[in-house]
């Protein structure tokens, strides 16, 4: 299994609703993954992140497990990137004055350990020196 892209948090969201927000290179980025027998990865703590927006009434509370539920579709396009040591590594190479938000410098530090562009539209990351698709 290939990993063509990390989707932000908002990203993996939208893909799964089939949001209009999301943009349409992004879309055609996870689309081209999907045709091409690649996976866009999802942070675990974009999982995080997303228990945190259903407890502020953010995002509706079916969210989450729609959100684990595409991850654990063997068919899907999404699947899940662990949070690990290595990753903590490759934060040492995304500034947090550039990325100060610790969920958004999680996922561009993951992008970065996979060797791949982050799929955002937060400014800060598309901003900094991170590949970034939107």
């Amino acid at each position: 299994m290939n990993i063509a892209g990390v989707a932000d948090t908002h990203v993996a969201v939208w893909y799964v609703f089939d949001d209009r927000r999301l943009s349409k290179q992004a879309n055609a980025f996870i689309d081209r993954a999907e045709s091409t027998g690649n996976r866009i990865a999802v942070s675990s703590i974009s999982l995080a992140e997303i228990v945190y927006l259903v407890e502020k009434g953010r995002v509706p509370a079916p969210t989450y497990d729609e959100v684990r539920r595409a991850l654990a579709d063997p068919a899907g396009v999404l699947v899940e990137a662990p949070f690990t040591a290595d990753v903590v590594e490759s934060m040492r190479l995304v500034p947090r004055d550039a990325v100060p938000d610790m969920p958004d410098r999680i996922i561009a530090a993951t992008a970065i350990h996979l060797g791949v562009p982050v799929i955002s539209r937060d400014g800060r990351i598309r901003a900094s020196s991170v590949e970034t698709i939107w």
